[in-house]
């Protein structure tokens, strides 16, 4: 089974800096796009910081300039840094992989999510 590992949540305050990671195991055959989400109560899972197979990146307009997304392709890992934490930026963030699975084909993978709190 696919499994994705998140770490580097918790609580810092404004103007702070964390680092997510999330590595997937588990019968990976190749990984494709790796992402980065984020859900506050009440409102609609958003995608903050994507990242292609390739290293072509995008990111939400309200993290850009704060947040950098970038993956280790041996490790099957990506990384959010993110600086100048704001208290908006306070969520759960959450790990998306798209990968092809040994007899499962392709499919979309998420982690179970990491609380990231800014507050002072």
């Amino acid at each position: 089974q696919v499994q994705l590992a998140e770490s580097g949540g918790g609580l810092v305050q404004p103007g702070g800096s964390l680092r997510l990671s999330c590595a997937a195991s588990g019968g990976i055959v190749s990984i494709y796009a790796m992402g980065w989400y984020r859900q506050t109560p009440g409102k609609q899972r958003e995608l903050v910081a994507s990242i292609s197979s390739g290293g072509s990146t995008n990111f939400a307009d309200s993290v850009k300039g704060r947040f950098t997304i970038s993956r280790a392709n041996a490790k099957n890992t990506v990384y959010l840094q993110m600086i100048s934490l704001k208290p908006e930026d306070t969520a759960v963030y959450y790990c998306n992989v798209d990968a092809t699975v040994n007899l499962i084909g392709r499919m979309n993978f998420w982690g179970q999510g990491t609380q990231v709190t800014v507050s002072s």
